[in-house]
Formats: C-alpha cells, structure tokens, sequence
C-alpha cells in the first residue's frame, strides 16, 4: 500500500507539471496571437477537456474570445478571437456546424431570410386565405362521379334537423334532470 501510495502522488505530481508546463505553453501562443495584427482568430490542435478549459482560462485572461467546437470529445477542439473580431452567431453557428466561415455565403443566407421575411409580411397584409380544404374532393373523384353527379347530390342533400335529438318514447329514464337530482341527494342524505 506504501509503494501504491508513492507511486499514486508521483503520478498526481506529474500530473501537475504537465498541466503547469500545457499552460505557459498556451500562454506563449496566446501572446504570439495577440501580438500578430493580421490574425483576427485562431484555431488550436483537438485537446481533451482539462487542456481546454486551462486554454479557455488563459484566453479569458488574455482579454480574448474563446469557443469550444466538435461534436465527440475527441475531435473538440478551441478557437480563440481577438474581442474586435468577435464572431458573430452566424460564424459561431457554422463552426458548431462544422463548417469553415464563409462572409459571402453568409451575405446570401441573409438575404435569403429577409426575402422570406418580406414574403411572409406580404402574405400577411393580404389577409387570411379563406378557410377550406387544400382542394376539392370533386375533382378527386370525378372520373367516378362525373361532373354533374356531384352538383346536383349538393342540391339535394338536406341536414337531418332532429340530429342528435332522442325522442322521449326511446327513453329508458323519462324524469326530468331536476327529479332525478332531487333522488339522488335524498340517498345521500339516507345514508
């Protein structure tokens, strides 16, 4: 168990050195980011989740930008950026996409949803379409009814006004509601 116990904090010591040395590692590249003008961002090497956070820590110290992108924690990887070039959603949502920036690909989305925009503000200043079905059941079945079959079943086709109404001959229970509620409370009342 002693030896066990050694080897353990000389592990855990190690450990620590490694994760000491990763950091003043990052800290220089972070500062060689910075001190480059024409980089407005840049992309680290796939890490695991400690050396991301640390290089997050760094970032956020250095006064930059810092996003984690990938899909398993393998591939994850971090980009950091300059706070004037802050990314904008649509570049956050690419990358988290998978997918490499691109302003003029990113120009045509936009003015593809603003298009839609207009489009659906256009529909809506028309007004409401008037309700019905998609399109007519007559010309579904026109080939089996024909043309005229169909207007003159319309004609004559009458809605059954008693629908829904039971006469009082067919049924089992002829109290009125009144009755039948007085009935009730005064078994309640019995028991």
């Amino acid at each position: 168990a002693p030896e066990q116990a050694a080897r353990m904090k000389k592990l855990q010591e190690q450990e620590k050195r490694q994760k000491v040395e990763f950091r003043k590692r990052m800290e220089q590249e972070v500062s060689q980011f910075i001190q480059a003008t024409g980089e407005p961002r840049r992309r680290f090497q796939p890490m695991n989740k400690i050396e991301r956070s640390i290089l997050h820590d760094v970032a956020e110290v250095a006064g930059l930008t810092s996003f984690s992108f990938g899909d398993d924690e393998d591939s994850r990887y971090v980009m950091v950026f300059k706070k004037e070039f802050a990314p904008s959603d649509e570049e956050l949502d690419a990358y988290r996409r998978g997918e490499e920036w691109d302003p003029a690909r990113a120009e045509e989305r936009r003015r593809l949803r603003e298009l839609a925009a207009q489009q659906e503000e256009a529909e809506l200043e028309r007004g409401p379409t008037p309700p019905g079905p998609p399109n007519d059941y007559k010309d579904k079945y026109r080939h089996l009814i024909g043309s005229d079959a169909a207007k003159a079943a319309a004609r004559t086709m009458e809605a059954n006004k008693a629908y829904g109404c039971v006469p009082v001959a067919n049924k089992r229970d002829t109290r009125s509601i009144e009755e039948a509620m007085n009935e009730i409370r005064a078994k309640k009342r019995l028991r």
